[in-house]
């Protein structure tokens, strides 16, 4: 069976995100979208509420679960026994990036790092750019799914 990480801090969680999942459905027996808890870095959205808004999505899919977690990425995938860690590329840079990260990851474990690039047409989503419009009141729904969309306008943060 091939299980994979699908690593993330996701704050939160973008069409780009989705794109990737979605094709990594198509590799992988299962995929555990692991949300990575980093206390050096600020968040927009707690770790409760972006587990929420990544099961609104994938609460229907047996073969995608959300776990959060903190730590090395490649100890949580030891810790629930995955083989793989799928990363998106939007770009030279993410590459670059990435490709060092997974370097390093093969080299202290036998899990694989599986790079998938984004679509075009999610190819500039970043939860960097989401966070920046919902700060300020700017349109953010055509970057984020639906059932997030609908989370956030709840949660008055349109």
């Amino acid at each position: 069976m091939k299980k994979a990480i699908f690593p993330g801090t996701f704050d939160p969680f973008t069409l780009g995100h989705l794109d990737i999942l979605n094709r990594s459905k198509l590799i992988f027996d299962e995929i555990i979208i692991g949300i990575g808890i980093n206390g050096d870095k600020r968040t927009m959205f707690n770790i409760d509420q972006r587990i929420d808004m990544i099961e609104s999505i994938v609460k229907d899919n047996p073969k995608v679960s959300v776990q959060s977690y903190d730590g090395l990425t490649i100890d949580f995938c030891k810790k629930v026994g995955a083989n793989f860690i799928v990363r998106g590329v939007r770009n030279n840079g993410d590459f670059e990036f990435e490709k060092a990260i997974a370097r390093t990851n093969r080299m202290l474990s036998e899990i694989e790092t599986i790079f998938l690039l984004t679509s075009a047409k999610s190819s500039f989503i970043s939860s960097s750019i989401v966070r920046e419009l919902i700060s300020n009141n700017g349109e953010y729904n055509k970057l984020v799914p639906n059932s997030i969309s609908k989370i956030l306008s709840n949660n008055h943060l349109k």
